[in-house]
């Protein structure tokens, strides 16, 4: 998912996220040399809203904005604006919050926010409560701050009151605040009503970076305990008074509706208490889950074709071939001047697969639908969403709606979807007790919102010295912006995340041309966000496609890229620091090769290099990986780490091992053993190099997961000579043994190895 940039909406953010009183509030911040002042306006009706929910929360004694309370004995409550789904996202956030308030990180106890997108909207994804796109540390850095330092202020202003002195004289560390020179201590409880009797200050100055006490340190995750003793409470594990439990089965053929169903066998199992009906599905209700997915199993179901009984994975690709030779090309990125004549023109096609997200927590849901009123336990990206499918299913105004949010056993982009929501509260409006509904893990990749399906047409024309001076990208896909938000599309009906990556790169050449062409998928067949979206295709095809160019030019692939970079840019920074952490050039045994990719994805900068062994069968081994990654300023190196790691792997795992097929209309892959990721024995050691800039905060959680594709495929091609244009690996020629004699007994040439 494509954010709007930081710079265009840093004031609007701040607008619609600091919700305190009074006319404005000018805001000094100094986490770069020359910063100037920021402002951050605030309305009455943000404040309204503020009161109603500090009520809702048990009127704490300090409430000066919606994600701070502030309880009588000095208890900190945040309300979270983000979902937790791995991503550290709560602690990182909570460190923001911290380091203005003057609060150890001990002393925050984090709550789940309720859904509201007026308090709690992303200010990068057009102001919805949403967590997705990379967003959630650049959307929260200013606005946590803030509101940090606007609550510190009012205490700081109490406790000098009561003491009449001047606020500059005191001091604020761990939640007491101190008079120096008298050396009086009060904490925030014995001022916190106090507080909340004060005007909102007009101005405050947030700390210079050099003051930091928590940003930039590794700092634990304050989830972590909770998840290793096994209290913490994902959505799977929500448990109500009265609760049923349903397991649900769905038509395989997707867009084929529910026939027959014969639940006589079902209906005798100790247990099982009701099978529920809709058009295109059936649950089986039980006492236990266990009860329930027995009774599925009873079921003898007969199902209606749809319009897709006959559709397969080669039907779609041809028609995504097709589209891409006479369907309506939409500009992405303008070439300047005309195109240059003459020269040597290379041309590929590349294909990307469909990809599950394979969260290892299925979907479910638990739904109460009494009259009037819906109540709905889940882990969602997007909480104001389910209250508007619920209100809308239910036919009851969105204020009778409740949604809990839960912690997310993974997302990847899945949670951002609520069709499993929506199943789960239209099976639940037929009963009268609460229903939890679990997807198996069957369930939950057949019919997944899937990564589209992507055809790309690509060339370049060399210039004598094996330079491009004219690039031309065609890619052909589904839109899932399209789909999701269909106003976010372009006046042209532009998908701006179908060309992310590649309407922009790191490279300076001067004609370039970025063309995308709508290919609608089938009804049924649904495209979602998956981890890295629009740049884990684009950057496995510009980067292959920029190692194809290098070895057609005679030239080191390294030395390749560099020369086409501006120097001391971001992006040359990472390339050169991942080639000599990787010791690019540096020999390798035969039937072995490095490969390397730079790119600049979700405000960040980031390059990956991967070294890898071949088998003369074919089995790709990862030796090495090694990845610089400049993500601004750094909040929490430890998140930065794991998330990198974390995201390499996915990548990995999915360039190597996975793309979901369709035969006769259905998925084909249905568990881990089908669709699998690398095995702890499989996985190579990550070396992780963290730049920090000292830059605006960029996004982190799916750079690594965008990066790992070509990275890989450059690498393959270095210890094989066979050059990939198809995902994944293990589908590809490596597969075949015959296909690698030629290079079975022989080291790669030097300039492929390196």
């Amino acid at each position: 998912m494509k954010p709007l940039r930081p710079d265009d909406h840093i004031n609007e953010g701040r607008r619609t996220a600091l919700k305190a009183a009074g006319a404005g509030l000018a805001v000094a911040f100094l986490w770069t040399a020359g910063a100037g002042p920021a402002m951050a306006a605030m309305s009455a009706r943000r404040q309204d809203a503020d009161a109603a929910v500090a009520a809702a929360d048990g009127n704490p004694a300090f409430a000066p904005n919606a994600f701070i309370r502030i309880d009588e004995d000095g208890k900190v409550r945040l309300a979270m604006p983000s979902a937790e789904m791995g991503q550290a996202i709560y602690t990182g956030i909570a460190m923001l919050l911290a380091e203005e308030l003057g609060v150890g990180m001990d002393q925050i106890t984090i709550e789940h926010a309720p859904a509201s997108d007026a308090l709690y909207g992303q200010p990068l994804l057009g102001g919805g409560q949403i967590t997705g796109g990379s967003t959630s540390t650049r959307g929260q850095w200013q606005v946590l701050r803030e509101a940090g330092a606007v609550a510190r202020e009012m205490l700081v202003a109490a406790a000098a009151a009561q003491w009449r002195v001047q606020a500059s004289e005191c001091s604020v560390a761990r939640g007491v605040i101190t008079h120096g020179a008298s050396g009086r201590t009060l904490g925030f409880g014995a001022v916190a009503t106090a507080a909340g009797k004060l005007p909102q200050p007009a101005t405050v100055t947030l700390k210079d970076r050099k003051d930091f006490t928590l940003i930039g340190k590794p700092m634990r995750r304050v989830d972590s305990p909770d998840k290793v003793n096994g209290s913490t409470q994902f959505g799977i594990d929500v448990k109500v008074p009265g609760m049923k439990f349903a397991a649900v089965r769905t038509s395989p053929e997707l867009a084929g509706m529910l026939g027959a169903v014969d639940d006589r066998a079902a209906r005798a199992i100790p247990g099982v208490v009701a099978v529920l009906k809709l058009d295109n599905a059936v649950a089986v209700v039980g006492d236990n889950y266990w009860a329930a997915h027995k009774g599925l199993d009873a079921l003898a179901i007969t199902w209606t074709p749809g319009v897709n009984a006959n559709l397969d994975t080669a039907t779609l690709i041809d028609a995504l071939k097709q589209s891409s030779s006479n369907g309506p090309a939409l500009v992405g990125r303008k070439p300047k001047g005309e195109a240059p004549s003459g020269g040597k023109r290379v041309d590929a096609e590349y294909v990307t697969p469909m990809l599950a997200h394979a969260p290892m927590e299925p979907l479910n849901a638990t739904v109460h639908v009494t009259p009037g009123k819906c109540e709905v336990w889940t882990g969602t990206q997007v909480p104001t969403r389910v209250v508007a499918e619920a209100a809308r299913i239910c036919g009851i105004p969105a204020d009778a709606v409740t949604v809990h949010n839960q912690y997310l056993g993974g997302g990847f982009g899945r949670r951002l979807e609520t069709d499993q929501a929506e199943q789960a509260i239209a099976f639940a409006k037929q009963v009268a007790y609460p229903l939890k509904v679990i997807w198996s893990r069957e369930e939950d990749i057949r019919h997944d919102r899937v990564r589209p399906l992507y055809f790309d047409r690509i060339s370049a024309t060399l210039d004598g010295n094996g330079k491009p001076v004219a690039w031309h990208q065609r890619i052909t896909s589904g839109t899932v912006l399209g789909r999701w938000l269909p106003g976010a599309l372009g006046k042209d009906g532009m998908d701006s995340d179908a060309i992310e990556c590649a309407a922009d790169t790191p490279y300076v050449i001067d004609y370039s041309l970025v063309e995308w062409i709508r290919h609608d998928m089938p009804p049924g067949l649904i495209v979602g966000w998956w981890r890295g979206v629009g740049p884990t295709h684009n950057l496995w095809v510009i980067e292959s496609f920029v190692d194809e160019l290098a070895h057609a030019a005679g030239k080191d692939p390294l030395a390749y890229r560099r020369a086409m970079m501006a120097p001391g840019s971001r992006p040359l920074g990472v390339l050169d620091l991942a080639a000599a952490k990787i010791g690019w050039g540096a020999p390798l045994p035969a039937r072995c090769g490095r490969g390397i990719a730079v790119a600049s994805p979700f405000g960040s900068h980031v390059s990956l290099a991967v070294e890898v062994e071949v088998t003369p069968q074919g089995i790709v081994k990862l030796r090495r990986a090694v990845v610089a990654i400049d993500t601004g300023i750094v909040i929490n190196p430890s998140s930065i780490q794991a998330q990198m790691e974390g995201g390499i792997v996915f990548g990995l795992s999915a360039a190597l091992f996975n793309g979901i097929t369709l035969k006769n209309g259905a998925i084909q892959q249905s568990n881990f053993h089908d669709y699998r990721s690398l095995r702890i024995n499989e996985t190579p050691p990550i070396e992780v190099h963290i730049v920090d800039s000292g830059e605006a905060p960029g996004g982190i959680g799916e750079v690594g997961t965008a990066i790992a594709a070509p990275a890989l495929a450059n690498a393959i091609f270095a210890a094989t000579g066979i050059r990939l244009r198809e995902l994944p690996v293990a589908r590809t020629a490596l597969s075949v043994p015959d296909a690698l004699k030629q290079v079975a007994e022989v080291s790669p040439r030097a300039e492929d190895a390196a």
